[in-house]
């Protein structure tokens, strides 16, 4: 790597070392002139090559200032000597020689001021991405370069740092706003825990200290002790799913069911909750059955119909539809329950919330919350309408999948 910028300069000073002498003789001049010229050409190239070789190190860590100028006086002081040589053997006359001399000397003056205002421009352009990069570096994420008024290549750093910078804030603030969720769903399932288990150890307590021993009061005892069980069963089971589905499994999930056996199952295990209640559980599906959705789905109907029937009066009644638009299939769950509060109804897809601020209600409070992480695993949305009083509406939206194909016995695919 070291050797490519030699190469170049060899490269380079060869190819203008075999111009000079083109155009020498094609102006006309003497075959024993050109090759005069080419054999002082051989010691000039030599010393070009040199004094490259020899100012790249020097000049490799010196400020860009500093390199353009000396740049420009290495050309300048080779064209001087030159001119001296050439004057020397006579090829030029003195006064001819000392007018180039005098234009050579405006020209580096040139060159030189040239130079500086080349240099300025783009060390002030250095100076900002650097300064943007210490500030980066120190933990000011909204440090930016803006636009650069200089060469192509350090505005194209520049803007290649703000993208960095960017994505790096974005990242950060997502790793925040995780670590955030982390910390308030330990929290939030720390007290889910603790209840049923202090219920369960003071029980068993009781029992193992003889405070208990009547069989009313043990089948009392018992009772209790297996709703805490199922509670802290329920809630390990949703935790594990929600731990599965930020690991990424339902994208990929390629089985595909008929949308109505997704409702059918999902009606079916709500069907204990609705009779104890006494609830009018109906179910619409406007001939879209052959439809074919994720199996996912069905958890996610489960979880919508479990907490509109959690939330209905005795008596009360709780629908479920489907329906195609061009955005793709919508299930829709409606109750006649008592309804969220407008304020509270951004709140309903966080994990462990729960309406009461006592936190008394059954469940863990993560079903919504799994609802919302499958349909946006399988890229859709869920949204939640609510009146106090009047009831609630959970409307779910995916992409549509296609309808099954009915299999005939000519069918290949047909076993």
């Amino acid at each position: 790597m070291r050797w490519r910028p030699l190469t170049l300069v060899v490269v380079v000073t060869a190819v203008g070392a075999a111009g000079t002498i083109a155009v020498a003789a094609a102006m006309g001049m003497p075959p024993r002139d050109v090759a005069h010229i080419a054999l002082f050409l051989v010691p000039a190239a030599v010393v070009t090559v040199a004094s490259a070789a020899f100012a790249g190190p020097l000049l490799a860590r010196s400020p860009t200032r500093h390199r353009l100028v000396a740049i420009g006086l290495l050309g300048t002081v080779v064209a001087l000597t030159n001119l001296v040589v050439l004057t020397r053997f006579t090829f030029v006359n003195d006064h001819d020689a000392s007018v180039v001399g005098a234009l050579l000397a405006y020209a580096a003056g040139a060159g030189v001021a040239a130079a500086l205002a080349v240099a300025r421009t783009s060390a002030v352009a250095i100076e900002r991405l650097g300064g943007t990069a210490a500030r980066l570096g120190a933990g000011d994420l909204d440090a930016r370069v803006g636009p650069l008024d200089a060469d192509a290549e350090l505005a194209t750093l520049a803007r290649t740092l703000d993208d960095m910078a960017g994505r790096l804030q974005a990242s950060l603030a997502r790793e925040r706003e995780l670590e955030a969720r982390r910390r308030d769903l330990i929290t939030a399932a720390s007290h889910d825990l603790r209840t049923p288990l202090s219920s369960l150890r003071a029980m068993v307590d009781a029992i193992a200290d003889g405070v208990v021993d009547d069989p009313p009061s043990l089948r009392r005892y018992i009772t209790h002790m297996r709703t805490s069980v199922e509670s802290l069963v329920a809630l390990v089971d949703d935790l594990f799913e929600l731990a599965q589905l930020d690991a990424g499994v339902i994208e990929r999930e390629t089985e595909r069911v008929l949308l109505r056996d997704v409702v059918r199952d999902a009606v079916a295990a709500c069907e204990p909750h609705v009779a104890d209640k006494a609830i009018n559980l109906t179910e619409q599906l406007n001939g879209h059955d052959e439809l074919l959705c994720s199996p996912y789905l069905a958890r996610v109907l489960q979880n919508l119909l479990t907490n509109a029937i959690r939330h209905t009066p005795t008596d009360g009644a709780v629908r479920v539809y489907a329906d195609t638009s061009d955005v793709g299939l919508q299930l829709v769950v409606e109750d006649t329950g008592e309804g969220i509060e407008e304020g509270s109804l951004g709140q309903v897809f966080e994990p462990f919330w729960r309406a009461d601020p006592a936190r008394s209600s059954d469940g863990a409070g993560l079903g919504l919350t799994l609802a919302k992480r499958i349909v946006e695993s399988l890229g859709g949305r869920i949204d939640a309408a609510s009146e106090p009083g009047v009831g609630s509406r959970f409307a779910v939206v995916v992409p549509a999948i296609g309808e099954a194909r009915p299999v005939t016995s000519g069918d290949p695919t047909s076993s």
